[in-house]
C-alpha cells in the first residue's frame, strides 16, 4: 500500500514541474540555436539533466506503485550521474580553462564507474515518506556521489566567482554573473536534495531550482549569454513564457481534478466554472506577463521612439560630415551610456577612424590592413557583430583572429555596419556600457536604425560637398578669368598711356628741336659779340679801374652762353634718345654751377643754403645733363619753400660699398602729398600752380639719371619737407653710346 502522505502531496509536484519546464526550454533553445559548439552542447546537457531530475521528483511522487517509481528513479539517475563531468567541462569551456583536462577525465571515469552501482541498493535502497511526499532513500555509496556533487558545485562556483571578480571586461563579467547565479545556484539547490534523501525531513530545496533557472533563462534570452548568434526578440520571449503559462494552467486543471474528483465523479458545472475562470484569467495574466517581460528584458534608460525621432530630425538637417560624426558619437554615447564610440569612415581609397575626443576626430591606432577583414565581414554579412560572436562566427580562422584583434585594439564590444549601395560606407564601433550591463535587442534595433539613417545622411553630405567643391572650382575659374580680363584691360590702359606719353614726347621733341634751332642763332650771335668785346677790351691801352672785373663778367657770360648751347644740344640729344656719357664729371663743381645759375632767383629770398661737400671722385657721364638734373632739383627745393623762407641742405658723399657718388638735397618746404609721390616722375605731372611748372623737370631728370645707370629717390612728408637723393656710379656698366 502507498502511504497516506502520498495522497496529500498534490502541490508538491508544482515546483519540480516548473523547474522541468524552464530547464527543458533553455536546453532546447541551446541545442536548436547554439549549434554544435562545445560550450552550448555542455550547457544543454546540464539543463537536460536538471530537467530530468525535476521530472523524476514529480513522477516518483505521483506513481502509486513503489517498484515502478524505484525503477524510474534509477533510470533517471543513470543519466544524472554524469552531471559531475558535464558541469565541470561546461565551466572550463565557458571560462576558457584548458589546463585541467585531467580533472574532466577523472570526473568522467568516476561517473562511468558509478553506472554499475546505480541499479543496486548500494545507491538507492528505497523511499522515504514525508509529509510533503515520497523521496528516494540513500544507499551506502550514495554519499560518495553526494560528496562528488558537493565538490563539483563548490569548485565550479569558486572559479566562476574568482574570474568574475578579476575580469575588467563588463561583457564577460555579466555573462559569468548569470552563469554563477543561474547554473551555480541551481546545482547548489539540487545538492541540498541530499539531505532529505539521507533521512533528514527537509523539503527538497532542489524543487526550487526553477528560481535560479529563471534567472539563467533571463540572461540567455536577454543577453545571448551563449552566443546563439543574436538576441531574442520580444515575440520569441512572449511565445516561450506563454507556453510556460499554458503548462501551468494544465497543472492547475490536473491538480483541481486530483483534489476534488478523487471518487471518479466529474460534475459538469465545476468543470465549466474552472474553464471559465481559466479563460477569464488567461488574457489578463498574459498581459501582466508581457508587461513584466518588457520591464525585465527590454527596459531601457531612453525612449526608443523619441530618441529616434530626435536623431532623425537633427541628422536630416545636417550637410556637413564633421557635424554628422559629432551628432552620431554624442547621441549614441548619451543614449546608451557607453565608454566610447568610434566611427570608421571610408574616405577616398582608405579608411579613417574618429573617436570623438577632438573636433576633427583623432585617429585610433589600428593598422589599416588589420581592420580590413572586419570591414569585409560586415560588408558581406550586413548585420551587427559583437566581440563574443567574432570568436566563432567567421569560418576562416585567420579572418576570425584578425577581427578579434581589431575589437581588442579598438577597445569595443559591438560593431554596427553603415550600409551603402556602393558597398560599406563605414561602421560604428561601440565600447562597453558604463553601467556594466550588456546590450539588448532594443539597443541593436536602435543602433541599426541610426546606422541606416547615418549612411543616408553621409551620402547626402558627400554629394553636397562634391557640389560645393564644384561650385568653388567654378568660382575660382571665374575669378581667374576675371583677373585675366582685368589684367588685359590694365595692360590696354598702360599701352594707351604709353602711346599717349610717346605722342607727348614726340611733340616735345619736335618743340625742343624747333626751339633749340631758333635759340642757337641768337646765342651764337650774342656769344660772338661778347667774345669780340672781350678781345677789344683786352687790346685797350688805357685801362679803367674795373677792367678785370668787366672782363671776368664777360668771360663768365661767354661760358654761360656756351653752356646754354650745350644744354640746347642736350635737349636735342634727349629728344633723339641718343647721347654719349664718357666725360669725367665733378659733382661738387656741378652743384656750384647750378647754384650760380639760380643765384638771381634766391639772392633776395630769406633762404639758408648749406653746402656739405664730401671728397668725392669724378663720375663718368655728361656734365651738362647732370648739371641740368641738379638745377631742376635745387630749383624745385627753392620753389617749395613758403615765401622762400627755410633751409636747403646740399650734400655730396662717396659710397665705397657700391662705388657710387651720392647727392642729397634736403629742404624744409611744403612737402609733397603722399598720394602724389607715385606720379612725380611722370611727364606733365606737377603739384605747382598754373604757370609755375610744366611737369617735365623731374621726368627729364629721371631719364638722365637712368641713362647714367643711377638712381633717383624722393622721400617727402607733407608740411615738413622733401629729401631728393641721386646716386651715380663712378664707372658705368656699359661703356657705349645709347
Amino acid at each position: 500500500m502507498v502511504p497516506n502522505a502520498l495522497q496529500t502531496s498534490h502541490w508538491y509536484v508544482i515546483p519540480p514541474l516548473l523547474g522541468f519546464t524552464v530547464l527543458l526550454c533553455i536546453a532546447l533553445i541551446s541545442l536548436l540555436r547554439g549549434g554544435r559548439k562545445r560550450t552550448n552542447v555542455l550547457f544543454a546537457g546540464i539543463c537536460l539533466l536538471g530537467a530530468f531530475f525535476n521530472a523524476e521528483v514529480a513522477i516518483v511522487s505521483r506513481l502509486p506503485d513503489e517498484g515502478i517509481a524505484l525503477r524510474v528513479d534509477r533510470v533517471v539517475d543513470l543519466f544524472f550521474v554524469f552531471c559531475v563531468p558535464v558541469y565541470i567541462g561546461f565551466v572550463h569551456a565557458f571560462l576558457g580553462i584548458r589546463s585541467r583536462h585531467w580533472l574532466e577525465i577523472a570526473a568522467w571515469l568516476f561517473s562511468i564507474a558509478f553506472l554499475t552501482v546505480i541499479p543496486t541498493d548500494l545507491y538507492i535502497s528505497g523511499f522515504h515518506y514525508y509529509s510533503f511526499g515520497r523521496i528516494a532513500r540513500a544507499g551506502t555509496l550514495f554519499h560518495i556521489f553526494s560528496a562528488a556533487v558537493v565538490f563539483t558545485v563548490v569548485y565550479c562556483q569558486a572559479i566562476l566567482y574568482r574570474e568574475m571578480r578579476s575580469t575588467a571586461d563588463n561583457t564577460r563579467k555579466n555573462r559569468i554573473k548569470y552563469i554563477f547565479w543561474g547554473i551555480g545556484f541551481s546545482g547548489l539547490l539540487l545538492a541540498f536534495t541530499i539531505l532529505p534523501v539521507s533521512g533528514i525531513p527537509l523539503y527538497p530545496l532542489g524543487n526550487f531550482s526553477f528560481v535560479p533557472a529563471v534567472v539563467l533563462a533571463f540572461g540567455v534570452l536577454k543577453y545571448d549569454l551563449l552566443d546563439f548568434g543574436h538576441l531574442f526578440r520580444r515575440g520569441t520571449v512572449y511565445f516561450l513564457l506563454t507556453g510556460i503559462l499554458t503548462v501551468l494552467y494544465v497543472l492547475i486543471i490536473f491538480l483541481f481534478h486530483s483534489l476534488f474528483f478523487t471518487d471518479g465523479r466529474d460534475p459538469f458545472i465545476l468543470s465549466l466554472i474552472l474553464a471559465l475562470v481559466i479563460v477569464l484569467l488567461f488574457n489578463p495574466l498574459r498581459g501582466q506577463v508581457q508587461s513584466l517581460i518588457d520591464r525585465l528584458f527590454f527596459r531601457r534608460r531612453y525612449d526608443y521612439r523619441q530618441l529616434l525621432r530626435e536623431i532623425s530630425g537633427r541628422m536630416a538637417s545636417l550637410l556637413s560630415l564633421p557635424q554628422i560624426r559629432e551628432l552620431l558619437i554624442g547621441a549614441i554615447s548619451e543614449a546608451l551610456q557607453v565608454e566610447k564610440v568610434i566611427l570608421v569612415m571610408a574616405e577616398g581609397e582608405g579608411l579613417r577612424l574618429y573617436d570623438g575626443r577632438t573636433a576633427d576626430g583623432a585617429e585610433a591606432e589600428v593598422p589599416h590592413g588589420e581592420i580590413v577583414p572586419l570591414i569585409g565581414y560586415l560588408d558581406r554579412e550586413k548585420m551587427p557583430l559583437s566581440r563574443t560572436e567574432s570568436e566563432w562566427r567567421s569560418r576562416d580562422e585567420e579572418e576570425r583572429e584578425s577581427i578579434t584583434r581589431t575589437f581588442d585594439r579598438l577597445g569595443v564590444v559591438l560593431c554596427i555596419p553603415l550600409p551603402s549601395p556602393e558597398g560599406l560606407a563605414g561602421l560604428i564601433a561601440i565600447g562597453q556600457k558604463r553601467s556594466g550591463e550588456l546590450f539588448v535587442e532594443t539597443d541593436l534595433e536602435l543602433l541599426t536604425t541610426i546606422a541606416n539613417q547615418a549612411a543616408t545622411a553621409i551620402r547626402n553630405a558627400k554629394s553636397y560637398e562634391a557640389l560645393e567643391a564644384l561650385n568653388r572650382d567654378l568660382e575660382a575659374l571665374v575669378a581667374k578669368r576675371t583677373a585675366a580680363l582685368r589684367e588685359a584691360l590694365a595692360q590696354k590702359e598702360r599701352t594707351q598711356e604709353q602711346l599717349s606719353r610717346s605722342e607727348s614726347l614726340a611733340a616735345i621733341g619736335q618743340l625742343v628741336a624747333g626751339a633749340a634751332h631758333e635759340l642757337n642763332n641768337p646765342i651764337a650771335g650774342a656769344m660772338s659779340l661778347v667774345e669780340n668785346s672781350v678781345e677789344i677790351i683786352e687790346g685797350w691801352k688805357t685801362l679803367p679801374e674795373n677792367r678785370e672785373e668787366i672782363l671776368d663778367d664777360l668771360r663768365f657770360s661767354v661760358g654761360e652762353l656756351r653752356r646754354a648751347g650745350v644744354i640746347i644740344r642736350s635737349l636735342l640729344d634727349l629728344s633723339r634718345q641718343t647721347q654719349t656719357y664718357m666725360e669725367p664729371v665733378d659733382l661738387n663743381r656741378a652743384v656750384d654751377d647750378a647754384l650760380r645759375i639760380l643765384y638771381n632767383q634766391y639772392k633776395r629770398l630769406p633762404v639758408d643754403i648749406e653746402k656739405v661737400y664730401g671728397d668725392v671722385p669724378a663720375v663718368e657721364g655728361n656734365f651738362a645733363n647732370l648739371g641740368q638734373v641738379l638745377l631742376n632739383i635745387i630749383k624745385n627745393a627753392i620753389q617749395a619753400l613758403p615765401d622762400g623762407n627755410g633751409q636747403i641742405s646740399l650734400t655730396t658723399s662717396y659710397l665705397a660699398a657700391t662705388d657710387t657718388v651720392a647727392f642729397e638735397c634736403r629742404d624744409t618746404g611744403e612737402g609733397i602729398p603722399a598720394a602724389s609721390l607715385k606720379d612725380i616722375f611722370k611727364p606733365f605731372f606737377t603739384t605747382k600752380s598754373v604757370g609755375r611748372g610744366t611737369g617735365l623737370g623731374l621726368y627729364i631728370s629721371h631719364e638722365i639719371i637712368r641713362r647714367h645707370d643711377g638712381q633717383i629717390r624722393v622721400v617727402s612728408e607733407e608740411g615738413r619737407g622733401t629729401v631728393v637723393t641721386v646716386e651715380i656710379p663712378c664707372r658705368r656698366r656699359e661703356r657705349c653710346t645709347v
